[in-house]
């Protein structure tokens, strides 16, 4: 937990100390917030009541919800029904964080309207955690996001990369899988801009400006870790028989209206 003295409007973050979290605390702190970031230790989002009872006790103006546990139904539906629950209860501002894996892949964009339609394990749970939060706190905002990359902080995608070019790993990286990558800190800034913003709800796309293959994206990542792009293996979906999307593209046009844009690879790794 990190804590600063009181200042106006509080911040309040579950899963802080996960790859976004990290990227969020510097930038609660460029937009002015107090921010108040308890550790799972200390609130477990399974415990409804304990969830209740803290969010209520803090009453902050605005929750980001974070919170993500791998594998876990609990964690990933239930808790975030307990979290928009509670700032239903509290009046709080909640955006609450899923995924572009909510789909299933088709060559035309996904926009906000479109339903989920993925037949993952993981993306039907964060489909449940959208409706279980958008039915306890209606005027709560979801934000779907991409794969995310950092520079300071290095992301598991970019963690196989490093392994790949060091010989640690003979893992191959797809040219027929694309996703609109994102840098954490764009994301982690657009986040807190939007924790001002209680008037913007329902569903967000925030993602990279660019549809870009896992292969290419590999290349960039090696470059930018010093190594060279040319000792990432690559593959392909049908080759390698794996079951997941090969084109999963977010709409990011009701973002840039809102003057919510994230940078391109290349300018980001720069």
């Amino acid at each position: 937990m990190r804590w600063r003295p009181r200042r106006k409007r509080l911040l309040f973050v579950t899963g802080a100390s996960g790859f976004l979290g990290r990227h969020l605390l510097p930038a609660s702190e460029v937009g002015e917030w107090e921010l108040l970031a308890p550790s799972s230790r200390i609130l477990d989002v399974h415990d409804r009541d304990r969830v209740l009872a803290e969010i209520t006790t803090w009453k902050p103006n605005a929750i980001v919800h974070l919170a993500y546990r791998k594998g876990d139904r609990g964690t990933i539906v239930d808790g975030s029904r307990h979290v928009a629950e509670a700032a239903a209860a509290c009046g709080a501002h909640l955006i609450h964080l899923s995924t572009d894996l909510v789909f299933a892949g088709r060559p035309q964009p996904y926009s906000e309207h479109d339903r989920p339609d993925t037949t993952s394990v993981y993306g039907r749970w964060k489909a449940e955690s959208e409706t279980a939060v958008m039915t306890a706190h209606p005027s709560a905002l979801t934000v779907r996001t991409s794969l995310l990359y950092g520079t300071t902080h290095l992301a598991p995608c970019q963690r196989d990369v490093d392994d790949a070019i060091t010989g640690r790993s003979r893992m191959s990286f797809f040219e027929d899988e694309f996703r609109c990558p994102a840098h954490a800190a764009d994301v982690a800034a657009a986040l807190v801009t939007l924790a001002d913003r209680p008037d913007v709800t329902g569903t967000l796309h925030i993602a990279g400006p660019n549809r870009i293959s896992r292969a290419e994206l590999a290349g960039a990542f090696a470059r930018r870790l010093g190594g060279e792009s040319a000792r990432v293996r690559t593959s392909t979906l049908a080759a390698s028989g794996v079951d997941r999307p090969g084109n999963l593209v977010l709409d990011v046009s009701r973002a840039a209206s809102l003057g919510i844009q994230c940078r391109d690879v290349e300018t980001a790794l720069r």
